[in-house]
This record gives C-alpha cells, sequence and structure tokens, in this order.
C-alpha cells in the first residue's frame, strides 16, 4: 500500500499482503435464521454479505493528516489479521469515517472486531443507493429472519447527498419487509422501542449497505501508533493483561522476562513465555523481540547483604533498571508493569514510591485502579486467564515479612551498599534476544 492509496488488495505472495483467492459462493454461507444465537461464523439469512463494514472511535477526532495516517495503520493491521487467520478477502477499502472489507467470508467480521482501534464490525449486503434497491435486499433478508409472532425494526442512517431522509429510508424499507411478510402467511408487527428482530440500513453515496448484526470491537487505537514500550512480563495474571491494555492504546511492546531462578520453577518461566505468544496473536504482523535476563544472581546478592525485607523493593529497582536499559537499546518510550495499588505486599503506596525513587524512568501502571475482578475478566477475554492460572510455584526469594511501608529513601541507603551499575552491566551482558 503506497503512501495515498485508499485501498489494499490482495496481491501477489511475494509482496506484502498475501493473496487470498475468493472461491466461495454464497451458498457456502446459509445460516440458521431461527437460532440468531448460534455459532456467529454462521449469518442469520440466506443471503451471504459480500462486504464487512467496519466502523472505528476516537481516529475521527484526529487531524486530517493524523487521521489518514492511522487509517492506513488500521488498514494494514486489519489485512495482516485476516492474513493470520487464513480469512480470503479481495480488497480492504476506505471511504470517509468507514473502513470496508470486501469479502464473502464472514469470518472477516468477528477477525476484524479483535484489531485494536476497531468499534465495530457488521457483515453487510450491498445495493444500489436508491430506496428501491435497499428496501428489496431488506424485504428478502427479513422474510426468513422474523418468524411469525416477532416484531422487527428498520433501523436506517445515510451519509451523502440523497433526495431522500433516513425517515425516508426506514419508512420504505419497513413496508417492504411487511409486505414480505403478508405474502409468507405471517403477521408482522412494528417495535421500534425493543423488537425482536432488526434490519439495519446504511446509506452511502456510492452503495448502500444492509446487515442484520454487528460485532463489538476491542476499541482503542491501531497498533503501533504510539510507539512502543518494555513490559516487565511475569507470566502472572496482571502483567499480561497491562500490556494488552497497553497495546490497545496503540503501543507496541517490547517483553522482558526477569528470570529469578533459582527463586523460581522453569514452569513459571514456560508461563511468561505462553502470556507473551498468546499477546503476539493480537499483533499479527508485528514480531514481538522478547527479552530474557538473568535476575537469580542479583536476587543473592539482595539476600547475602541487605535487611532481608527490602528484597522485594530492591528486586524491583533492580528489574526497573534492567528494563530501563533494554528501553534505551531499542529506542522505546517507557516501561509497563501490572501493579495494581494495594494489591500485594510490595505496591502500597509507600512501596511504589520508594520502588521508583531517584529513577528518572517513566513507568505505565496501566492496572493501577482495578480490582482483581476487573483483571481476571479482561485476563479471560485476552486468552491469558488459563495460562496465568497454571500453576508455577512462588517466589522463594520473598521474605517471610517484607516491608509495606517502606521511607521513600530507604531503598538509596540499602544499595549504597552494592554496586548496583555492575550488577545491571551483567545482568544485561548475560540477556538473551527471543522471538518466541
Amino acid at each position: 500500500m503506497t503512501d495515498n492509496s485508499n485501498e489494499i488488495e490482495a496481491k501477489p505472495k511475494a509482496d506484502a499482503y498475501t493473496s487470498r483467492e475468493n472461491k466461495h459462493t454464497p451458498e457456502d454461507y446459509i445460516g440458521n435464521p431461527d437460532n440468531p444465537g448460534s455459532d456467529p461464523s454462521s449469518l442469520k439469512s440466506e443471503i451471504s454479505s459480500n462486504v464487512v463494514i467496519v466502523r472505528y472511535g476516537e481516529l475521527a477526532l484526529k487531524s486530517t493528516g493524523v487521521r489518514n495516517w492511522y487509517e492506513k495503520i488500521l488498514m494494514k493491521n486489519i489485512a495482516a489479521m485476516l492474513d493470520s487467520r487464513d480469512i480470503p478477502y479481495s480488497q480492504i477499502r476506505r471511504e470517509w469515517g468507514r473502513i470496508f472489507i470486501e469479502t464473502k467470508d464472514f469470518r472477516a467480521a468477528e477477525a476484524a472486531a479483535d484489531v485494536f482501534g476497531i468499534v465495530s464490525t457488521s457483515p453487510a449486503l450491498t445495493t444500489e443507493p436508491t430506496l428501491e434497491s435497499a428496501a428489496s435486499v431488506c424485504a428478502t433478508l427479513a422474510k426468513d429472519l422474523v418468524l411469525e409472532g416477532e416484531s422487527f425494526a428498520v433501523r436506517a442512517r445515510r451519509s451523502g447527498n440523497h433526495p431522500f431522509s433516513s425517515v425516508d429510508i426506514g419508512r420504505t424499507c419497513g413496508d417492504a419487509v411487511w409486505s414480505a411478510l403478508e405474502k409468507k402467511g405471517r403477521h408482522p408487527k412494528v417495535d421500534l422501542s425493543s423488537p425482536d428482530k432488526e434490519v439495519f440500513v446504511e446509506m452511502r453515496q456510492n452503495l448502500a449497505y444492509v446487515y442484520l448484526e454487528t460485532f463489538k470491537g476491542v476499541g482503542g487505537l491501531p497498533l503501533g501508533t504510539q510507539g512502543s514500550m518494555v513490559v516487565l512480563m511475569s507470566g502472572g495474571l496482571d502483567s499480561p493483561v497491562a500490556a494488552w491494555l497497553m497495546m490497545k492504546r496503540g503501543v507496541m511492546i517490547i517483553p522482558v522476562y526477569c528470570n529469578t531462578s533459582p527463586y523460581a520453577e522453569n514452569a513459571a518461566r514456560e508461563r511468561a513465555f505462553e502470556c507473551i505468544r498468546q499477546l503476539q496473536k493480537w499483533a499479527p504482523g508485528y514480531q514481538f523481540k522478547t527479552y530474557e535476563l538473568p535476575h537469580g544472581p542479583n536476587l543473592r546478592t539482595f539476600i547475602d547483604i541487605c535487611n532481608r525485607k527490602n528484597t522485594c523493593l530492591l528486586c524491583k529497582r533492580m528489574m526497573y533498571r534492567e528494563a530501563y536499559e533494554v528501553m534505551k537499546k531499542e529506542g522505546a518510550n517507557g516501561l509497563i508493569t501490572g501493579s495494581s495499588l494495594g494489591q500485594v505486599a510490595s505496591q502500597t503506596a509507600a512501596n511504589m514510591y520508594a520502588e521508583i525513587y531517584q529513577l528518572a524512568i517513566p513507568i505505565y501502571h496501566p492496572l493501577i485502579a482495578f480490582d482483581k475482578t476487573e483483571i481476571i475478566d479482561i485476563a479471560r477475554k485476552i486468552g491469558t486467564y488459563d495460562i496465568s492460572s497454571r500453576p508455577a510455584g512462588s517466589c522463594t526469594a520473598v521474605p517471610e515479612r517484607p516491608e509495606i511501608g517502606a521511607n521513600y529513601d530507604l531503598v538509596v541507603t540499602e544499595e549504597q551498599k552494592m554496586d548496583i551499575k555492575t550488577m545491571v552491566f551483567n545482568a544485561m551482558k548475560a540477556a538473551k534476544v527471543l522471538k518466541l
């Protein structure tokens, strides 16, 4: 896609966007109109879709230049998501306020809904932008959708220049649906407040789009629009969720795993790496660069030299320093943690102040005000909950009575007992760079 392109077409395999021949016919996508709660890969009517409407949110609030740039990245990310799931499409194009995926594969609507920056998608049928054409398609869809005894409503909107209003669209299409149902021997009812079934019409300048359902997207900003940040990845519940939330805001992540062996089991390492692999599925087209740092030797030093209750504070400060070196090396813009205020002993307000005292590092805590139940809900949604719930043992370096109300300058006094710069240097020298 060139810088001034409004379209992405399926291209030969040597190009950036893999060719996806669409050999399906409308008969391949016949759904069960009597069971709208069935598998979302089936349609609600006997008419296939030939396009997916993609809607975005706050992108529309950006200046023209920024919006243009964001939309192009969003189209690229949509193409990558479709390719990663082997979903055929012939073209991805954009118009003002909308992106359209030309495909007959219903799975494209769900796949696109998982792309950061998208608020909703709808598989739709296209027709001529006239009242007659839209009404005909609505009638065809509704006659097998609205059952005896059910009510319906037509939801209409329009953009562009038309000799009719949205009310005209709703009225004309509603009349066509009513007539079609009567011809089938049914007794239709209109309910604009709480209908059993809905038919949606979006009338644009060059085409009309008729659809029956909408998939909620993840929202946020397109991945890659906000630079990159380093994330401290432990493999527990919190850090993968924190990473995903920052990805949702357009940040590309660089995972860093501080290996605390021999104070942690290898299962903890594998769990962290599996969480990274799961997050990678949300970022097709972007390859994570994961750092593994040996952290056990530094922990040993803290235990041997410092007050035992301060081990966790010193550990976290060292992780920040190590991650900061990765951040500088990769040209990243910040550091992400999974900290949530008051969730564990090390995450009291006093301790979190002491952890960053005199460290000039931009640190982000996206979960700072989240309850554990909220974090779990997101972990389930993004696919990391089951991974993070696997048993992996506890860190054996944690003291029996850790400090929970540290004075902000306490750790500075402790660190004066050690050669911190050399400890950081040795950890970075032994770092491994992985592509999981």
